[in-house]
C-alpha cells in the first residue's frame, strides 16, 4: 500500500505493507537510524518517535496508522529550538544520557513539557519510565528535564515580552 505522512516537517511517500512497523519504514527506507531498534516489542523505548505530537514506540505503530500523520524522529527535532533547549538543560544538570538513548529522552521529554510545562518528580519519572536507560540514573534525568523545563520557560516568557 502507498502511504502518504509527513516525516520531519517534509511530505513523503512510500510502499509498505499494512502491518510494517514504522521503525522499519523510517530505518529502511528513510535511512533514519537514530529511530533504535532493541527490543521490536515497545519495552525500550528507544525508537521513539513523536507520531501527531503523542510520544509513541515506532516499533509497534503499524503503517497503516502512519497515514497522514506527522511523525517527528530525532533526526528531525534536532533542527529545532525545542531540541536546543533540552540539550542545554540536560547539560547544565550534568545528566547527558549517552548517544544511544539520548533521542528517546530528548523527544519523550519534549513531548512531557509540551503537556506539562511544569512536571513535577513523578509525573517526569512516569514519562521517562518509556524509555530504558542504563547510562544514567533517574534522578540525574529528572535534574535534566527539570533543567531543560526552566529554559522552556524563561523562552516562552521572552516571546510573550517581545
Amino acid at each position: 500500500m502507498k502511504v502518504d505522512f509527513i516525516l520531519n516537517g517534509e511530505d513523503v511517500s512510500c510502499q509498505a505493507d499494512a502491518g510494517e512497523r514504522l521503525s522499519r519504514i523510517l530505518r529502511d527506507t528513510f535511512s533514519l537510524l537514530g529511530v533504535k531498534e532493541d527490543c521490536r516489542s515497545g519495552h525500550c523505548g528507544l525508537c521513539l518517535v513523536t507520531l501527531n505530537g503523542l510520544a509513541v514506540p515506532a516499533c509497534l505503530v503499524p503503517a497503516f496508522r502512519v497515514r497522514g500523520a506527522e511523525v517527528v524522529t530525532i533526526e528531525g527535532f534536532k533542527q529545532t529550538e525545542d531540541y536546543e533547549y533540552i540539550r542545554k538543560g540536560f547539560e547544565k544538570a550534568e545528566a547527558e544520557p549517552c548517544e544511544f538513548c539520548r533521542g528517546a529522552v530528548f523527544l519523550s521529554t519534549a513531548a512531557l513539557l509540551e503537556e506539562r510545562p511544569r512536571p513535577e518528580t513523578p509525573e517526569i519519572l512516569e514519562n521517562l519510565s518509556a524509555v530504558f536507560c542504563r547510562c544514567h540514573d533517574p534522578e540525574s534525568l529528572v535534574r535534566g528535564v527539570k533543567s531543560a523545563a526552566e529554559l522552556r520557560a524563561r523562552r516562552m516568557n521572552f516571546r510573550a515580552n517581545r
